[in-house]
């Protein structure tokens, strides 16, 4: 008959000396005190592995901080592993693993290791500006919590903080970043299921229809405004110069000099600073070439032709534009992009050709071999339509003057 283990009490455990080698106290089901020459006393669980049916022993942690009672809680719990074949030291390692994976697999973690695989896909300037968004909007919020831990509710917070500031768009890409991180995570088996999928849906429709412009038949009244604002030099001729090139705020604020082709009158926007990913040729009419004249003496020695004021190293800022406007009268009437409508609207009601607008406006063909194919055959039709244009925007200007009331046989320039 097997001999029964009594078990122990919390007397027999503080009692227990050291003795000159090692020896246990079995409190029963496989645990026992492990008392060591120097004093220390650690519990034990001993115990068949599934399978192998192999002895050994798995650590519960060094008495007193572990107490008997939570001694015994540990040993049912490992006693109820073996009971479903789970070897308990491979189970708590395992938990381990996770959590220190927890840990390293941060939202921020991979998604730069998402970066790192998406920029191959797009170019260097579309990568920037991923990731720049993800830093400002999402990092700040949830880039230090494991990425399993990334719930749909934690995600539409940060979708609401954008949203409320009327950024109907920016939210859109944020969603969309944030659920191309997660499927990445999927993928590389870190989470097994995206929870952000639908996050979208909770993104309002923007109320905002169209950005606003003014009809053809007010550009007199813009450049007459124009002519009398109150604003500086150097943003007068930023509003002349994305009217005349028909440019985006942001692509007309970052022009540089060495972008300029005086030899060819071109004005060459490498494919990094472009919303649609493609090197964009403008041709530069007469009016165009002369307001970079006009900036020669303040901004020729500079990178960017139109530098900020508090730091003259750098560009504008590409609400410039937009902040003169509103200080001329036509808030809720124009912004800077709406001058690019404006233009459109003007060309389209002229009878100009309509494929030959949109390859002014650098605006994307769905059909990629035609869109290229147009690019490369327009050019010189498009030098004629903006020529016209600059032309018409001169005409609009008779009796308050743009910035470029020119005499041509003499190359003055008479500023209004």
């Amino acid at each position: 008959m097997a001999r029964r283990t009594l078990p122990l009490n919390t007397t027999q455990v503080n009692s227990a000396k050291a003795a000159g080698k090692v020896y246990n106290l079995f409190d029963g089901q496989g645990l026992m005190l492990r008392v060591k020459p120097n004093g220390s006393k650690l519990w034990i669980f001993n115990y068949y592995k599934p399978y192998t049916k192999k002895r050994t022993d798995i650590s519960i942690g060094q008495y007193p901080a572990v107490g008997l009672a939570a001694a015994r809680e540990k040993r049912k719990e490992y006693l109820s592993l073996l009971a479903g074949n789970i070897d308990p030291k491979e189970h708590r390692d395992e938990q381990a693993r996770q959590k220190r994976e927890a840990l390293e697999n941060t939202f921020e973690a991979v998604a730069g290791r998402w970066m790192e695989l998406h920029r191959t896909k797009v170019t260097e300037g579309t990568a920037a500006k991923m990731w720049r968004s993800l830093e400002k909007h999402v990092f700040p919020k949830v880039g230090k919590l494991p990425i399993e831990q990334l719930t749909a509710p934690k995600a539409i917070e940060i979708l609401n903080s954008i949203t409320g500031r009327d950024c109907f768009e920016m939210a859109r890409m944020v969603s969309q970043r944030m659920n191309n991180v997660m499927t990445f995570a999927v993928n590389a088996g870190i989470v097994h299921h995206n929870p952000l999928a639908g996050i979208k849906q909770m993104i309002p429709s923007n109320t905002t229809q169209n950005m606003p412009s003014l009809a053809p038949a007010e550009l007199p009244q813009l450049m007459k405004a124009l002519n009398f604002a109150n604003i500086k030099f150097q943003t007068r001729c930023l509003i002349e110069w994305q009217l005349h090139t028909m440019t985006r705020p942001g692509e007309a604020v970052t022009a540089r000099w060495e972008e300029i082709d005086f030899k060819e009158a071109l004005w060459i926007i490498p494919a990094e600073k472009m919303k649609m990913g493609r090197e964009h040729r403008i041709p530069l009419t007469e009016q165009a070439i002369a307001l970079l004249e006009l900036m020669k003496p303040l901004s020729g020695h500079r990178e960017y032709i139109f530098p900020s004021y508090k730091n003259p190293r750098s560009h504008a800022n590409k609400e410039t534009a937009n902040t003169a406007l509103k200080r001329m009268g036509f808030k809720n009437r124009l912004v800077a992009h709406g001058m690019r409508s404006l233009a459109s609207t003007t060309l389209n009601e002229q009878g100009f050709d309509k494929d030959v607008i949109e390859a002014a406006l650098s605006h994307s063909d769905s059909d990629q071999i035609r869109s290229a194919y147009n690019r490369a055959t327009y050019l010189e039709r498009r030098r004629v339509m903006m020529q016209w244009w600059s032309e018409h925007i001169e005409k609009s200007s008779i009796g308050s003057l743009s910035l470029l009331g020119i005499d041509r046989s003499v190359g003055n320039a008479c500023i209004g």
